[in-house]
């Protein structure tokens, strides 16, 4: 699993601790074993901590999961709410990005009028 997944051992026992993972079969040889459903579960919860969920958000959205298809609802308006926080932090980050490439056209700008014209360049 941590290969697929590219996570540690140690954040895989956390998350089945966390009760984000349910508890994993193991083989006689006390080895867990992972399903192809358990990976792609895995790597839902990776996205969603990249977006910035908190990990009680995720714990409560993964006890949802648990639950079964009566949950189908609240597990898409728990989604919809944090898409909504996703688009607000794009906005705001777009927004800042936008100023800093502003600010560094200005300091370019500057630099090229100080230099003034360089030797070899057309603009002589």
């Amino acid at each position: 699993m941590a290969a697929a997944t590219g996570v540690s051992a140690h954040t895989l026992r956390y998350y089945e601790r966390a009760g984000l993972i349910h508890p994993i079969a193991r083989n006689p040889g006390n080895q867990r074993r992972y399903s192809e459903s358990d990976v792609e579960w895995v790597n839902f919860l990776l996205r969603l901590r990249e977006t910035g969920m908190a990990i009680a958000r995720m714990r409560e959205y993964a006890k949802l999961r648990a639950e079964g298809p009566a949950t189908v609802e609240a597990r898409l308006g728990l989604l919809e709410v944090h898409r909504a926080g996703l688009r607000e932090q794009i906005a705001l980050l777009s927004s800042h990005e936008k100023a800093l490439e502003a600010k560094i056209a200005t300091y370019r700008h500057e630099l090229a009028d100080s230099r003034g014209p360089q030797p070899g360049s057309r603009h002589q």
